[in-house]
């Protein structure tokens, strides 16, 4: 793959009339290197995020080597890209089928669940298998991140105890796992977490063998600054060794945004502006997804040089007929932008190219390496914690 420095230089040399997905494999794999060095566990790259094979192996060449997979279809994708990772089925809910599949064709023995029917299915899938690490699920709040993952899985505190001791009996290790929500922007977010963990091994007077964590680790996008990660993994350490089971228990997480939101930025087009409106070639049907459905606003750059210093916030709409493929934004570009004028949105390494579809017969997107840095980053150690003007370090 020829690899340009920048977008800048893309857009001068192809003028492309379809969007570009932009790579930085080193951006990719220094996030990589920091959790793998850093994080006092085990990481587990949540493949849901960004499943490209080139992705997986720029990560497993960083020190990567488990991968939590969601579905059949991520683990087939994951064990023909790498053949040695581990694999751990994460999605509490599975088909019989997947789980089969799963456990006697493609060697997982790491299955979450979060009900007395998902065990049940797990060890009749694995035909009552004894090398199982089984993860019980415990729901926890989401009140400290941006998107919520609370309503969907997870069992009850009051209702967990039972669950725990019966994934016990039949575990060959036992794991209690959580997910506090996407973009948590405060590390008080696992230390609650971690204390409701604590609440449900005292209640089941059990033995675990494992803390996961989860995913929510941030990046940092324009409004959403977060501390840094390094405060996430220092209070995380704490909590979990303050846990009756701190002995024997290893830690693990399950990053996904965090390891793969640097790697890609994506380039449109502008093919018409109205007022404060500008009709791109990409959008809600496209990588910008989570800009349209959940308001998420991206960092934006425009690509044709000599226009205004000036400033506009701009909403976008994408290329389809649809009047739902809108993103609100605000985008701040010049205020002298104009049709085939070029953007750069950054941070799309994370449920971006991932979410993209044919809806309306769009969706062709050429993938180019570039070696610049991304527009933001959690890793090059040149940003300030967000907090250092305050005279006081809240928790929330």
């Amino acid at each position: 793959m020829h690899q340009y420095p920048d977008a800048l230089s893309v857009v001068r040399a192809l003028s492309p009339e379809e969007p570009v997905i932009l790579n930085r494999p080193h951006a990719a794999a220094r996030a990589a290197r920091f959790f793998a060095e850093k994080f006092p566990g085990k990481s587990l790259y949540a493949v849901k995020a960004n499943p490209s094979p080139d992705l997986l192996k720029v990560l497993w060449g960083a020190g990567v080597t488990h991968y939590d997979v969601a579905s059949i279809a991520e683990v087939r994708l994951v064990r023909s890209v790498l053949p040695e990772a581990v694999l751990c089925f994460m999605h509490p809910v599975k088909s019989k089928g997947a789980i089969a599949e799963a456990y006697k064709v493609h060697g997982v023995r790491v299955f979450s669940l979060d009900s007395h029917e998902e065990l049940a299915k797990i060890v009749e899938a694995t035909d009552g298998a004894t090398d199982l690490s089984l993860c019980v699920r415990l729901r926890v709040s989401s009140e400290f991140s941006e998107l919520s993952l609370a309503a969907k899985f997870g069992i009850d505190l009051a209702d967990a105890a039972p669950l725990l001791q019966a994934t016990r009996q039949v575990a060959d290790a036992l794991g209690v796992c959580f997910h506090v929500g996407s973009q948590a922007m405060t590390p008080f977010a696992y230390v609650t977490a971690i204390e409701r963990v604590r609440a449900a091994i005292v209640d089941a007077a059990v033995t675990v063998d494992i803390i996961d964590v989860g995913g929510g680790f941030p990046s940092i996008y324009p409004g959403m600054e977060p501390p840094p990660l390094e405060d996430y993994f220092g209070a995380i350490d704490r909590a979990a060794e303050s846990l009756p089971v701190s002995y024997s228990s290893e830690l693990w997480c399950e990053p996904g945004r965090a390891l793969c939101a640097e790697y890609s930025s994506l380039v449109v087009k502008v093919e018409k502006g109205r007022g404060e409106e500008l009709y791109i070639n990409d959008g809600a049907y496209g990588a910008l997804y989570d800009a349209a459905h959940v308001g998420w606003r991206f960092p934006v750059r425009c690509l044709t040089e000599g226009r205004s210093d000036v400033l506009t916030a701009f909403s976008f709409y994408g290329p389809t007929c649809d009047d739902a493929d809108f993103m609100e934004g605000p985008f701040q570009l010049p205020a002298d932008i104009q049709a085939g004028d070029y953007i750069e949105v950054g941070m799309l390494g994370a449920y971006g190219a991932a979410m993209k579809t044919a809806f309306n017969g769009f969706g062709q997107a050429e993938a180019i390496e570039v070696s610049d840095e991304p527009m933001a980053s959690q890793y090059t150690g040149e940003r300030q914690d967000p907090r250092a003007k305050d005279n006081v370090v809240s928790l929330r």
